[in-house]
């Protein structure tokens, strides 16, 4: 996405910093905007089924939650278990793990939806019924707390499924 101001429109304003208050609106605006596009890119994946937002806290700094929602946004068999409807945050804390970043095993909580999964480093007691009614749904939230920090990310991604291979074993280049 490429955005230009030209500062030639009839009725422009000269802003000399990017931290000027008349530029809130159109920042919020824009925010919006690339905030909506970024969603649609996840949704259109190739055999996608599920909008899966991973929200990280705890950690020791935001670039650390970033990389530990990465991992685990990025990881193949997180994906796959989601594709599935499978709660699964034994392979969630192995996409923590591989991340490389601090977090105490000892403190972790995850969540997917509202429903508490592992907590304190050990599972925590849930109405599974209730939760796989929720995995079967198009959007999946998964909360973690690393248990470290204040920092805070949030990544998107989406499932991988047999349509995702389908997909990409039904043509040659």
């Amino acid at each position: 996405v490429l955005l230009f101001s030209t500062g030639h429109g009839p009725e422009h304003v000269p802003i000399a910093a990017h931290t000027d208050r008349r530029l809130a609106d159109f920042k919020a605006k824009l925010g919006a905007v690339m905030t909506d596009l970024a969603h649609q890119i996840v949704r259109d994946g190739e055999g996608a089924s599920k909008f899966i937002a991973i929200h990280v806290g705890g950690a020791a700094s935001r670039r650390a939650a970033r990389k530990i929602g990465l991992s685990i946004a990025n990881s193949p068999l997180v994906k796959t278990a989601i594709g599935g409807s499978d709660p699964n945050w034994g392979r969630i804390i192995a996409a923590i793990g591989k991340a490389g970043e601090n977090a105490d095993r000892d403190r972790i909580r995850i969540c997917f939806g509202d429903t508490i999964v592992a907590t304190d480093g050990g599972p925590a007691d849930h109405d599974e019924p209730a939760l796989i009614a929720y995995m079967r749904g198009t959007e999946v939230a998964i909360a973690i707390d690393v248990g470290v920090g204040r920092g805070r990310a949030t990544v998107w991604t989406c499932d991988l499924t047999k349509g995702y291979i389908d997909i990409n074993t039904g043509y040659r280049s």
